[in-house]
């Protein structure tokens, strides 16, 4: 019997989530410099571009990281009392 609600706890967990869900922070592409000299300078104002958005993408990701660090440890907290109750009450 013990076995069959720790069975459907796990199944009702994996169904019905909640309400926090994982945010995606994904890496932005390094910039490509060529290993050609002369496309480095007919290309020079598009380069630096791309490095300028890669250093403002790259502190997003790191703030998204950051961001999605603290959400975890805070569901990861929330999800252990919601164990600790559900134990109390099945009597474990």
């Amino acid at each position: 019997m013990k076995r069959l609600l720790t069975l459907q706890a796990v199944a009702l967990l994996i169904l019905f989530p909640g309400v926090g869900f994982a945010e995606t922070c994904l890496a932005p592409a390094r910039p490509f410099v060529p290993s050609d000299s002369r496309a480095v300078h007919d290309y020079a104002g598009i380069i630096r571009q791309d490095f300028e958005t890669y250093i403002s993408d790259v502190q997003n990701y790191f703030r998204c990281l950051e961001a999605e660090r603290a959400r975890a440890f805070g569901e990861a907290r929330d999800v252990s009392e919601e164990y600790g109750r559900f134990l109390q009450l099945v009597g474990d």
